[in-house]
């Protein structure tokens, strides 16, 4: 019997191994952002964030160190955290340089960039009173195995060192969006400033940045459809809660829901004569029978941002004056997408939509003639469309003269925006329409981002009026 009893302990406490085993883990290293270890679900092994390797980053930093003069040295600090109140911040975003060259989500931090240093991160030192309110952060360990940094010190060698690094530099590039006076306070700099040796990195950065590589061509498309499912489905919404708001926080819901961090933006939703306001955001009225209503929306994945716009009526009907206008609209957009090549450039491609637009305002009898830009600028005072990619207007710093190339993405949107207090006949005032795309440049023309969203007249009202529910 006892011999029994061993037998049976002894196959209870394998067992009892076997499953402490199988279900305990160790510790996962906490970097202050997902990683690989952290977040198997989100990253690959080598990826720094989602679908970017690390081997990706340190390629952006040499082809920024190829642009760069002989010995000059490039200063990018992380944003700045903003309060909303004394102890209350708003979500923190990333300045898109600093995470385009290091993949570091957290503030605190300085990147400097050199032919002689490589890579060298100052990152923030952990308090422990910190960690016990706001979680783990990243620090010099991080900065070298995870960041890849060549070098990498607490913040509070960031003086002694970084004033060593500026002597010694021909030029000091930086980025003044998010500069510091941590390190522009230093002698070294205020005299390499005073001399005129001191540059804005982001003519650089913004060139880099500007044709975007296949890994972020892929977030890209994803955050398009991200976006483009999440309006569809406040399209289907707006039928029995047309209220601006609740557009706004349903589109938001949508896209979080879909694995997005954050609207790009601030959700635009104009009913009626709020449509007219270009960048209307109060988003606080509700929108009556018969209004079109126009959202432009965007959401952000892993970095990389959507862009696009659509106007419908919420009740499933366009007026007559509602049709001729969005028709107008609608032909515009398909015809400068159709011209979006390599070796166009927006400019051009915004004279051809100012021509299309005010021939058709004078036909229908909006404008007086077709040559009347002075009143159409009144109008619409927006250009065709703009860079996209980190940034909402992305590459700031590149020329809307630039010639396009493959691997840039654009956005296509013309509208017309008719305030009440305008001289045009009573059916069309305080209409506001916008239909916006996003556009990809490829090798032999374009590919439209954001082309599953529906735009067609026929298919909006087929859409609102088969399959949403009818107001009650």
């Amino acid at each position: 019997m006892q011999g029994l009893r061993t037998k049976l302990f002894q196959k209870f406490s394998l067992n009892q191994t076997i499953r402490r085993c199988t279900y305990c883990t160790s510790k996962v290293f906490d970097a202050g952002q997902p990683t690989a270890s952290s977040h198997p679900d989100l990253l690959s092994e080598g990826e720094i964030t989602p679908g970017i390797t690390a081997d990706e980053y340190i390629t952006r930093r040499k082809r920024l160190l190829d642009l760069l003069p002989e010995k000059s040295l490039a200063i990018i600090a992380s944003a700045p955290v903003k309060m909303m109140t004394d102890v209350v911040p708003y979500t923190f975003r990333q300045d898109a340089d600093y995470l385009y060259l290091t993949g570091c989500q957290q503030p605190g931090g300085i990147a400097v960039l050199s032919h002689e240093s490589g890579l060298c991160m100052f990152m923030p030192e952990s308090d422990p009173q910190d960690v016990t309110w706001q979680g783990q952060i990243a620090g010099v360990d991080v900065a070298l195995d995870t960041f890849k940094a060549d070098k990498a010190f607490p913040m509070s060698k960031m003086r002694e060192v970084l004033q060593n690094m500026i002597r010694r530099s021909s030029k000091v590039y930086h980025n003044r969006n998010t500069a510091l006076s941590a390190y522009k306070d230093l002698e070294p700099f205020r005299k390499a400033s005073i001399s005129g040796k001191v540059k804005d990195l982001s003519a650089f950065t913004h060139e880099l940045r500007w044709i975007k590589s296949p890994s972020e061509l892929k977030l890209m498309r994803e955050s398009a459809s991200i976006a483009c499912q999440a309006l569809l489905q406040t399209m289907l919404f707006s039928k029995t809660s047309p209220h601006e708001a609740m557009l706004a926080a349903k589109v938001e819901c949508e896209c979080r829901m879909r694995g997005a961090q954050r609207m790009a933006f601030n959700p635009v939703v104009g009913g009626g004569p709020n449509a007219s306001v270009i960048h209307y955001s109060r988003n606080d009225q509700k929108i009556k029978d018969g209004d079109l209503v126009l959202m432009d929306i965007g959401c952000e994945l892993h970095g990389y941002l959507s862009d696009l716009t659509r106007t419908w009526p919420t009740s499933g009907h366009f007026t007559p004056a509602q049709e001729e206008l969005y028709d107008l609209i609608l032909e515009t957009n398909k015809e400068c997408i159709k011209l979006c090549k390599p070796g166009i450039s927006i400019r051009e491609i915004h004279h051809s939509s100012v021509h299309m637009l005010c021939k058709g305002l004078a036909e229908i009898g909006i404008l007086q003639h077709k040559s009347d830009v002075q009143n159409y600028s009144k109008l619409n005072p927006t250009a065709i469309g703009h860079y996209l990619g980190m940034d909402v207007h992305d590459s700031s710093a590149i020329s809307t003269d630039c010639l396009l190339k493959p691997g840039v993405v654009i956005t296509i949107e013309p509208g017309i925006y008719l305030p009440s207090s305008f001289d045009v006949p009573d059916r069309y005032k305080g209409i506001g329409i916008r239909i916006e795309d996003e556009v990809l440049i490829t090798e032999t023309g374009y590919e439209v981002l954001t082309g599953s969203m529906p735009k067609e007249v026929q298919h909006i009202k087929s859409l609102l009026n088969d399959m949403s529910t009818p107001r009650g």
